[in-house]
């Protein structure tokens, strides 16, 4: 099956400004949306469809490339990554949903903990403010500084040593094959 040009998918001419690619889109995945449709496949493949034409259409660079060279110029940069550009990236983006799940960095950062990466805050939408998008203030509470060690988590009188197994960074990393994972550090915790 043959893929359908990206402005068909989209239903906007050649000449579209960003605006009313994205309104396209938006229009497209509300329509075909797996939850607006459950169990249609047929919709569902519309909805990646335009998912896959959104992503390139939007990214200047990626159009002028599938302006000059079709659905044959995307390759490498899309085909069958489904809008990664290299295999690290889609490695990468398992490190941030594994990280997501059991707490660890295993994405880009994954030698450097990140502000804030202990935080963690539920927050419901509805269908309508994730599709449109929404803005939300948050108010996160600060914990003080510990009186006794001044945060650096040793005992008074002694000063912090850093772990000759990973370095200070609470981590080290475990590689299979080509899959690497960040883990809590064994010799530090």
């Amino acid at each position: 099956m043959s893929k359908r040009c990206y402005y068909e998918v989209l239903e906007v001419s050649r000449e579209a400004q960003e605006g009313e690619i994205k309104k396209a889109y938006r229009k497209k995945a509300m329509e075909f949306h797996p939850d607006r449709n459950p169990g249609n496949a047929e919709a569902e493949e519309k909805f990646k469809e335009a998912a896959e034409a959104y992503d390139i259409l939007r990214d200047p660079e990626k159009r002028s490339r599938y302006d000059r060279f079709g659905h044959e110029g995307m390759n490498g940069m899309n085909g069958g990554f489904g809008g990664f550009q290299s295999s690290e990236d889609i490695f990468g983006a398992f490190g941030d949903i594994f990280g997501d799940i059991f707490g660890f960095s295993g994405g880009r950062g994954a030698n450097r903990m990140q502000a804030g990466s202990d935080l963690r805050y539920n927050l419901t939408v509805s269908f309508r403010e994730a599709a449109k998008g929404t803005e939300v203030e948050l108010n996160i509470p600060v914990t003080d500084t510990c009186e006794t060690c001044d945060g650096s988590g040793s005992e008074p009188g002694t000063t912090p040593e850093t772990c000759s197994h990973c370095g200070g960074r609470g981590a080290v990393e475990q590689t299979q094959g080509f899959f690497r994972i960040s883990v809590p550090c064994p010799s530090c915790n």
